[in-house]
């Protein structure tokens, strides 16, 4: 069996090459900015907010970065531009580690996956599943999501690969009816943790945050002792896009976190921060390949390590 210590350095491996592309964008810009520049000046300034734009960073928090950036400079006095990648790297961790920690799951625990389509639902489902099964839980996963062609066919093999139960029902069931089915099965079996896919079109908006405010109603209503978390997948490769798509979830059904996929597959993983910065979710989990392992918990120190570590 890999030790912990294996692990956590084989994951934070694949976590900076996964951030390659991103750390291209942000860390060696500001690089490139600290080399040119012999004295950090307004234009120095300017520079850095647009590079933390291009990052994906975000425009409201690049803004607050380098305003706190320059408050720190112009108070301690700081003239060597060489000292900005710490100060800029201690007010990225800051921005990651508040209101951030582990997602705990006590017996029993109903998880609601939400997320429009194409952001990696599905494949985060499996991995969870293959993850909590492993640590010795029960789980079992419900294929609430029955309006998109071949969702719980999709689901099944992931959940033939982590060796976990499954309930669904014909497409075009009523979601609440896959769900009301998964709790009395959850109930039977003493399972710890339910997984519920759930529909995510978003074109659809009214439709989609309907069926989602019902089956809460289900869950509320037939497993009320059951722990409810609110997991919204999001997409690293949309960019800003992201952090649209968290706002209108937290809104319509409330987010208790975030698992931030592909983070391995683009240059736009900055955005992570602004979602954290503007709506201040926390991040549970990062996916950084497509193997079950490359889905870790999100520690805030070791991203910001992995992004500016060349």
């Amino acid at each position: 069996m890999e030790s912990d210590d294996r692990k956590k350095k084989s994951f934070f491996s694949r976590l900076k090459n996964g951030l390659t592309r991103t750390r291209g964008n942000i860390a060696d810009r500001v690089d490139e900015l600290i080399r040119y520049y012999r004295e950090i000046d307004d234009e120095f300034f300017d520079d850095l907010e647009e590079t933390l734009i291009m990052g994906d960073v975000g425009v409201p928090t690049s803004e607050k970065i380098v305003s706190s950036i320059r408050e720190k400079v112009e108070k301690e006095k700081i003239g060597d531009p060489s000292r900005i990648k710490d100060l800029l790297k201690d007010n990225i961790t800051s921005i990651l580690k508040r209101n951030t920690q582990p997602l705990t799951l006590p017996h029993p625990t109903v998880l609601l996956v939400v997320g429009v389509n194409g952001v990696g639902k599905t494949t985060t489902i499996g991995k969870l599943a293959d993850r909590y099964r492993k640590e010795g839980k029960k789980v079992l996963v419900a294929a609430a999501d029955t309006f998109r062609a071949a969702a719980g066919e999709q689901l099944e093999i992931w959940c033939q690969r982590a060796q976990v139960p499954i309930i669904r029902h014909e497409e075009g069931a009523d979601p609440a009816a896959v769900i009301f089915d998964a709790i009395q099965s959850a109930r039977s079996r003493g399972t710890d943790i339910l997984l519920c896919d759930t529909a995510g079109r978003l074109h659809n908006k009214k439709n989609l945050m309907n069926e989602l405010e019902k089956m809460n109603r289900v869950i509320d209503r037939e497993f009320p002792e059951a722990h409810k978390e609110v997991l919204l997948v999001l997409d690293a490769t949309t960019g800003q896009n992201a952090v649209s798509q968290a706002s209108l979830f937290q809104e319509a059904v409330g987010i208790n976190g975030i698992a931030l996929t592909k983070l391995d597959g683009t240059a736009k993983g900055g955005v992570i921060i602004a979602v954290k910065s503007q709506l201040d979710i926390p991040v549970y989990y990062v996916g950084v390949g497509e193997q079950t392992e490359d889905l870790q918990p999100f520690v805030p120190e070791d991203f910001t390590e992995a992004l500016f570590e060349s």
